[in-house]
């Protein structure tokens, strides 16, 4: 399998494991020292433990996400770091009224264990058009 398609996979299981709102499975997929920019959120988080926690206040709050779609994926590889960006559409619940988003997204992958983690990602408004 080309370097490409390890990171093409390695998006898609993040992907698959956020749209199925399972939590285990998509932190394993950050690294630890993984930071995070949504447009939602008025600073950065700087570790995944940050986010976790956040993730769990929002779940307490009943947020859940119902769905999730990639498209327009694409990926470059640098050595032991590649850069994936594509648009993303989220249909999520949060204190119990649901919402459908449109958003871009890039990812930071890096090797690390033999493994493609995340360790960046940067969330923002799609633009129209």
């Amino acid at each position: 399998m080309s370097r490409e398609a390890e990171v093409l996979h390695a998006a898609a299981d993040l992907v698959a494991a956020f749209a199925s709102n399972d939590t285990a499975r998509y932190f394993e997929c950050f690294s630890a020292q993984a930071s995070f920019v949504f447009h939602t959120l008025a600073a950065p988080l700087n570790t995944r433990a940050e986010y976790e926690a956040l993730w769990q206040q929002w779940q307490a709050e009943g947020f859940a996400v119902l769905g999730c779609e990639s498209s327009n994926g694409r990926v470059s590889v640098q050595g032991d770091a590649a850069v994936f960006v594509h648009d993303v559409a989220t249909h999520i619940r949060m204190a119990g009224e649901e919402h459908h988003l449109q958003e871009r997204e890039t990812i930071v992958f890096r090797q690390e264990g033999g493994r493609w983690l995340a360790w960046h990602e940067h969330l923002s408004v799609a633009s129209p058009g």
